[in-house]
């Protein structure tokens, strides 16, 4: 495959827009909230199915973001970081061999994921906590003390939550982190491929859909990015814009358009700022819809 950057102009978007627009049908409240329900679950099979071999290493994440960098200006203290959604680990290893002072807290809400990164052999307790957190409603505060990390990677994992439940994960997150921290994120955009591809039948809601496996997948736009971290979470806005790709396979002669979000979002020096900002937005309770363990 050969990647050629291309820019979301308006007859890009139009056509995207056209496309979303046929699908008219959504699937049934009943189905609804049973994918929601059991979204741990359902990635509890995919992990079953898989095991460790699906997705394959994140070497690529210090290029996209300069924080995950060894020498940074948040590697000069031992920095402490929070990969939500860990899965089986392909973020953590390339980060730990990277940066030796780092030290790294993992979770996912799939426990069979977790069990992966505990058997890993480059598992070290020393160096790395992995551990079982659905972040809508389980507080992270209760494993991590608060506002004690520097970094929070959320890499292709908010796709995965109910949006009603984003903004809960973002309080919970932000509980951790410390004045001055940041977000590093990166997920599905609107108009991308894959959510141009799905046919009648997966659709929820505007921008999420169900897979065959019944895990979730929402397509994120900037706005909705901001509307989340800014004025649900209080956080400052560094980056917040689409990564735009086109994949062309010569041979096959097919061209497919990637688009993702990635953004930056860092906690304010005041701390008062932030518990102003999250005053009501709250972590769903254990009986309510949210995801179960």
């Amino acid at each position: 495959n050969i990647v050629v950057w291309f820019y979301m102009d308006e007859s890009f978007v139009s056509n995207a827009k056209e496309i979303l627009a046929k699908d008219t049908s959504v699937v049934p409240e009943f189905w609804q909230n049973k994918y929601k329900n059991e979204a741990s679950k359902n990635w509890d099979k995919f992990y079953n199915r898989n095991t460790t071999n699906f997705f394959k290493d994140r070497h690529w994440t210090d290029r996209e973001f300069e924080e995950l960098r060894a020498g940074h200006v948040f590697s000069e203290s031992k920095p402490v970081l929070l990969e939500i959604g860990c899965g089986v680990g392909n973020f953590i290893w390339p980060i730990l061999e990277r940066n030796p002072d780092i030290y790294v807290y993992a979770c996912d809400f799939s426990p069979r994921a977790v069990g992966f990164v505990q058997a890993n052999e480059n598992y070290n307790e020393s160096r790395a906590r992995a551990f079982v957190c659905d972040i809508t409603k389980d507080r992270l505060a209760d494993t991590i003390p608060p506002h004690s990390v520097d970094i929070v990677s959320a890499i292709y994992v908010f796709s995965a939550l109910p949006p009603e439940k984003q903004a809960a994960a973002v309080a919970n997150i932000v509980e951790i982190l410390k004045p001055g921290g940041r977000i590093l994120f990166r997920d599905y955009g609107v108009y991308d491929l894959a959510q141009l591809r799905f046919k009648s039948g997966h659709k929820l809601e505007d921008n999420l859909y169900v897979r065959q496996d019944g895990t979730l997948s929402y397509y994120f736009s900037t706005e909705r990015l901001r509307e989340l971290f800014v004025q649900h979470g209080g956080l400052v806005e560094l980056e917040n814009d689409y990564v735009v790709k086109k994949l062309v396979n010569a041979k096959l002669n097919i061209n497919s358009d990637r688009i993702f979000a990635q953004a930056k979002f860092q906690a304010p020096i005041d701390t008062q700022a932030i518990e102003t900002a999250m005053t009501g937005t709250k972590l769903a309770d254990a009986d309510s819809t949210s995801m179960e363990m």
